[in-house]
């Protein structure tokens, strides 16, 4: 019963005929248990019986040797006939699981017919309790979050990067797009109303390879420009004075939009479909919230690369006091998760929206708070944002 299921599936379908005749086995629990227990009761039984003319022949007949009889044959039961084969059972599951099922599997075809009309009484019992046993469904279903604890406690068994990986995985669903995009602020773009000069430089200086593509009063986003397939090709032209926004419009991509709230799961699965690497994300007004790319749910799910965005770079450093000075615009879950700190996730998603929550106005400068077991100190505020705060741990 302590045997773990799992290895023995996965050994039985290596050919391991002791695993085979196991699961095979407790798959019929209700049966594996008659067959034992048929035996077991029938051995007590016996050697209650025996206990009796043993003692009536040494000692003769009174209880008192009655009594003393019962209490040695007890002891001996419990010791070598219970506790003992159960713990050490119980401390080799798989060692002495596999080489019982080579004798019970025979006792159980042996005793079918004693053993299925017993079992009709433990039915007929069971039913008037109102319970029922179906061992053929039931069998150790496993749920997103035990098998998270699973994984945490596999220890030596799973490395710790694998380990971390799948625990990331299993965080897919409940993570969306909006935990891990650029916020709208902070992304890169080109205005295409801008003249063509200034088009051309932001495209050679720019440290991204995707740049979205504005135009209009309302800054409307029309498209993506992939700047490494195409950048060669633009300075060919522009060098020699027969290239215009038209054929820049040419190599733009349409946009890809994708909605507020998509989990990373559904997200990642939309990319592979979409063949799509970079997607907006608009709220439900259609107003653009941000950018996310494969290369942050990669991230997600197996850490930061060493090649990330200059946004992203440098946004929070150790200050000589122990404290953490840490960009407004950095995400809550990322700060925990690197700093390893503890700051609330319901709400707010970035440290200047936490701010912003908890005084419900644009604090000073110098203004210290606490939350939770954190306190932080604002160092700078600018127009409507704070810039940046220190953190102590």
């Amino acid at each position: 019963m302590s045997v773990n299921r799992y290895r023995m599936k996965h050994l039985a379908r290596q050919g391991h005929r002791g695993a085979r005749l196991a699961s095979v086995l407790l798959s019929k629990t209700d049966k594996l248990l008659g067959v034992i227990l048929l035996g077991n009761t029938l051995c007590i039984v016996g050697s209650s019986a025996l206990e009796v003319v043993i003692s009536h022949q040494l000692f003769g007949e009174g209880e008192y040797v009655l009594a003393a009889g019962s209490l040695a044959l007890t002891f001996v039961i419990l010791v070598f006939s219970e506790i003992s084969p159960k713990v050490i059972a119980a401390a080799h599951p798989e060692k002495f699981a596999f080489a019982c099922s080579y004798l019970l599997y025979p006792l159980l075809w042996l005793f079918n017919p004693i053993v299925s009309f017993v079992n009709l009484f433990v039915k007929g019992f069971m039913y008037l309790l109102g319970m029922k046993a179906n061992f053929a469904e039931a069998h150790h279903a496993v749920t997103t979050e035990e098998l998270r604890s699973i994984v945490t406690d596999a220890g030596h068994f799973i490395p710790k990067k694998h380990r971390s990986i799948l625990l990331n995985l299993f965080d897919l669903e409940k993570i969306t797009v909006d935990d891990v995009m650029t916020a709208h602020t902070l992304v890169e773009s080109i205005d295409f109303d801008a003249p063509l000069d200034e088009v051309m430089q932001q495209i050679s200086n720019s440290q991204h390879t995707r740049l979205p593509v504005r135009q209009g009063e309302n800054e409307e986003i029309i498209g993506i420009l992939h700047l490494r397939k195409v950048m060669s090709q633009l300075r060919a032209h522009h060098e020699s004075d027969d290239f215009d926004k038209e054929m820049l419009r040419e190599v733009i991509a349409e946009p890809y939009f994708v909605p507020s709230g998509t989990p990373l799961y559904t997200q990642i699965q939309q990319f592979q479909e979409k063949q799509q690497r970079v997607a907006l994300v608009v709220d439900e007004y259609g107003e653009f919230k941000g950018l996310v790319t494969l290369e942050d749910i990669l991230e997600e799910m197996i850490g930061d690369f060493t090649t990330q965005s200059p946004s992203r770079l440098g946004s929070y450093r150790k200050d000589d006091d122990g404290g953490w000075i840490v960009d407004g615009s950095s995400t809550l879950r990322d700060l925990n998760k690197k700093l390893n700190l503890s700051l609330p996730l319901e709400g707010p998603r970035t440290i200047n929206g936490l701010i912003l929550e908890h005084f419900e106005d644009i604090p000073e400068s110098n203004t210290s708070f606490k939350v939770g077991t954190h306190v932080i100190e604002i160092i700078q505020t600018q127009d409507r944002i704070v810039k940046s705060v220190k953190i102590f741990p």
